[in-house]
């Protein structure tokens, strides 16, 4: 009996064979190179240039990079609180989270001056910690964590400046779960994701907040949109989302992992990765209908990310930093 014998069967014999080596390529041609800096976890890695970068994790570590990561050097930043997120958006005007405070330079991460983004006073019952740092353009930023009382979420924190981030003002949210991640795609049109798969959307640069249906029930550590219509969210349990409509409708992407995704980048509109524990990393070329696994050369928890369209740079467990060369 011939087995593909007839056209029918030579396409899906050669489709089948054509998913199987672009897989296979795709984990052996994956141009990640791990090493080690630091001996606590690296959660945040930022790049304003192919050589520039900043790196920061657990008890203040903070540490830059101005040779494309042959050599770091360390900041001492007057915190011992763990460093969530860092953001630049250009080369000088910097910021980072840092438990109930943030962090800014203006000379490219020389020099950092801490801000307080909310008055004492405001947190009432217990404590501000900010997760996530996001600007617009060179006035509008917003920043997203929770107020806690031990291990306990009392409610929802967003906060606004609308100068800078000279002062900030708090923005009332329909949620009182923690808020892990946010992401502008214009000066107007922004989104948050946080635990028990809540998505918030903002028409107005965030003044006003709406919930959007995602399908989630678990956390959803990070939102990336690459413009007004098509954005991904990434989660506990391997949850990828996806929308091509600006959130009014959300679909679920099955992907090969299914334990927490931390983070995901689109280097380009059809281009994107994801991040998460295991030492997992999964790749999109198609604009994140399907993910497949690449070669990580580790097992160790993968919590922060950024891609551009020629390189890339994760950071990791026990100092692990993890380079992509196209």
């Amino acid at each position: 009996m011939k087995l593909f014998g007839s056209k029918p069967y030579h396409a899906a014999f050669f489709c089948f064979l054509s998913m199987f080596l672009f897989e296979a390529a795709a984990r052996s041609q994956s141009n990640w190179t791990a090493s080690h800096v630091a001996s606590g976890d690296l959660v945040a890695v930022y790049f304003t240039s192919d050589k520039t970068g900043w790196i920061a994790g657990d008890k203040g570590y903070l540490a830059s990079t101005r040779d494309g990561g042959e050599t770091w050097e360390k900041y001492s930043l007057n915190t011992t609180e763990d460093i969530n997120e860092i953001y630049f958006r250009n080369d000088n005007n910097g910021y980072l989270v840092a438990g109930r405070a943030m962090f800014a330079t203006k000379d490219g991460g020389r020099s950092w001056q801490q801000t307080q983004l909310i008055p004492p006073g405001d947190a009432k019952r217990g404590s501000p910690e900010f997760l996530s740092v996001r600007f617009a353009n060179k006035k509008l930023g917003l920043a997203v964590g929770s107020i806690v009382r031990g291990d306990i979420v009392l409610d929802s924190l967003v906060v606004r400046t609308e100068d800078g981030g000279e002062t900030w003002t708090r923005i009332s949210v329909p949620s009182k779960v923690e808020l892990y991640h946010l992401d502008f795609a214009d000066s107007s049109h922004v989104w948050i994701v946080g635990d028990k798969g809540l998505i918030l959307a903002s028409n107005d640069g965030g003044l006003t907040w709406h919930e959007q249906r995602s399908g989630a029930t678990r956390a959803l550590f990070n939102v990336d949109f690459r413009d007004n219509d098509n954005g991904y969210a990434v989660g506990e349990g391997g949850t990828i989302l996806l929308t091509t409509d600006g959130g009014s409708t959300w679909q679920r992407v099955n992907g090969p992992f299914t334990g927490s995704l931390m983070r995901v980048d689109f280097a380009d509109d059809k281009n994107g990765w994801i991040v998460g524990h295991g030492g997992t990393i999964l790749r999109s070329g198609d604009r994140g209908q399907s993910w497949i696994r690449q070669n990580s050369g580790t097992t160790d928890r993968i919590y922060g990310l950024f891609m551009s369209k020629k390189y890339g740079w994760a950071v990791g467990a026990k100092g692990l930093i993890l380079k992509y060369e196209k």
